[in-house]
């Protein structure tokens, strides 16, 4: 079959929720058993995200080629159970990349190269490229940022031309603000936006309203009137308390009906798939039971709001665990910084848990390695992740080993303890500047020690698991932390790089190297997060606070 091309633009302002309402419209087409991938398109000049900061656009998800993308992919693979790739991801940068270098080659003949139609003929080369590869029924293509953008304008421009050449169909998403002084629902900025992108000469042929309660049949008719659509072209998409009832609350609006009779394809009433879908959210709203989890970071602040995109894999990882073992999350976002004061760390003793994850810097880092050690002294259940590995073997190398000054060289490189290491390779590289894409980035595989919690959580010895670091365990120094009680449960094939570690006298002390947040999935959590929690709710820590409670 030739691949459908869906575009899902937005408006008014960003985070709407365009990659939930992207993810929620190929999950309910994959439910009808048509093949999906997806594409997020980025407009910012960076070649990928690799070197922004967390708060200047949330987290960066890791793809298993090693792609640091916009986390709006993660979104993709948790709705779709998908693995997606690096071509998956279109930036400003890639494709004026691709564009100089064919000028430079020659490749264009003499021709004077502009934004119209060489830049646009690459963009929709890509995305055609990606569905010639993936073989695939759709195509779900992510513009991001909102319409009226200076920098998304050659990629709606691509869009538009596609739907001349190509089978494709525009969702567009905007948003109807409730102002507390009139109480009200007001339609004018979403229609203003939809006639932004009308001036741009695309037509959207399904409009997702987003608003804080389901829009009225009086603002539908409005919408509908201005934006020269059917009535039933108009999706309400309400604030939820779980993003993965979004698709449900589409499919009541049969939009995967009426986008597949669109394109004039064969629709299943009531198919398998949705049902079981839908019966994972309704359990999932039926817990009643919590976790009281705490994540000690560093990247939530941004001016004087919090940013928690920054760890949006982790919550989800964390979802997924609770959920699989019957318990809703309550999570508390704890400022590294804080527990530089050991006066504060007692503070950590009424969590269920604690996860201490990725980050780069100095900043807040030993506050973190206080909240280790608090939390392997008082046996509180811990997961680290990344950086929380490597901190949680610097706080075991201090106070466990006698290294009074071990650190990773990182943070201070004259370290007589340089307990975590830059790999030579990476030095050469750092020489040179080049920190884009210079770290051990992607899927790499790990062996497991046989009879460690690990091993076990994972159910076999030799398992793969994507990373984004540069600095790991010194070989060195292995032996004697070992000596010391700590368990390297985990390493590369050839041992020399070590991926996981754990203490066995400890209900749950495990940390990795790498992120299995990013495999975590809603009805097939990641092994040591649903670990984690599996320790958690069958501790006697845990049943003794509950009693106390009560």
């Amino acid at each position: 079959m030739q691949t459908r091309y869906i575009f899902v633009t937005g408006g008014v302002f960003s985070g709407l929720g365009k990659g939930i309402i992207a993810s929620s419209i190929g999950l309910l087409l994959k439910q009808q058993g048509y093949s999906v991938s997806a594409v997020k398109i980025d407009p910012y000049i960076n070649f990928d995200a690799g070197t922004m900061r967390p708060t200047e656009h949330g987290e960066v998800w890791v793809t298993e080629d090693g792609g640091e993308i916009d986390q709006d992919l993660g979104n993709y693979e948790r709705f779709l159970n998908l693995t997606l790739y690096k071509k998956n991801n279109i930036t400003t940068g890639k494709i004026f990349d691709k564009v100089i270098r064919k000028e430079r080659n020659g490749e264009y003949l003499g021709q004077t190269v502009s934004p119209i139609p060489h830049v646009t003929d690459e963009v929709k080369n890509w995305i055609r490229e990606v569905a010639r590869e993936s073989l695939v029924d759709f195509v779900v293509i992510e513009i991001g940022g909102q319409v009226g953008d200076y920098e998304n304008i050659l990629f709606l421009e691509a869009a538009r031309q596609m739907k001349l050449e190509d089978q494709v169909l525009f969702v567009h998403v905007g948003y109807l603000p409730i102002p507390d002084h009139l109480g009200e629902m007001k339609t004018k900025p979403l229609q203003h936006s939809v006639k932004s992108l009308q001036s741009l000469g695309i037509f959207p042929d399904f409009i997702a309203g987003r608003a804080k309660y389901k829009i009225d049949s009086v603002r539908k008719k409005k919408i509908a009137m201005s934006c020269s659509l059917p009535e039933d072209r108009i999706l309400s998409v309400p604030d939820v308390d779980n993003i993965y009832s979004v698709p449900v609350v589409l499919e009541e609006q049969k939009l995967a009906e009426k986008i597949l009779n669109a394109f004039g394809l064969s629709y299943i009433i009531d198919h398998e798939g949705f049902k079981t879908w839908k019966k994972f959210v309704d359990t999932t709203r039926a817990l009643n039971n919590e976790v009281k989890l705490g994540i000690v970071g560093k990247y939530f602040d941004i001016g004087d709001f919090n940013l928690l995109d920054s760890y949006i894999s982790v919550i989800e990882a964390v979802k997924h665990a609770c959920w699989n073992n019957g318990h809703q999350p309550r999570i508390a976002w704890l400022d590294s910084k804080q527990f530089e004061s050991e006066e504060n760390l007692s503070k950590l003793g009424s969590y269920d848990g604690i996860i201490v994850p990725g980050g780069f810097g100095a900043s807040g880092v030993e506050g973190k390695i206080n909240a280790i050690k608090f939390c392997r002294e008082n046996n509180i259940p811990f997961l680290g992740l990344c950086y929380g590995m490597q901190l949680a073997v610097i706080e075991f190398a201090r106070n466990k080993c006698g290294m009074f000054d071990a650190n990773t060289t990182e943070i201070n490189p004259k370290t007589t303890h340089p307990v975590i290491d830059i790999l030579p390779e990476q030095k050469e590289i750092l020489k040179k500047s080049e920190y884009g894409a210079s770290m051990r980035l992607g899927a790499y595989p790990a062996v497991l020690k046989e009879g460690t919690v690990v091993s076990k959580l994972y159910g076999k010895t030799e398992i793969s698991e994507r990373h984004r670091h540069r600095y790991e365990v010194n070989p060195e120094m292995i032996s004697q932390i070992e000596e010391a009680g700590l368990v390297f449960s985990g390493t590369s094939p050839d041992k020399r790089l070590m991926e996981f570690i754990e203490i066995p006298s400890n209900d749950y002390f495990v940390a990795t190297q790498a992120h299995p947040e990013f495999k975590s999935r809603p009805m097939q959590p990641a092994p040591l997060f649903d670990g984690l929690i599996k320790a958690i709710v069958q501790s006697k820590r845990f049943s003794q606070q509950r009693l106390e409670t009560k």
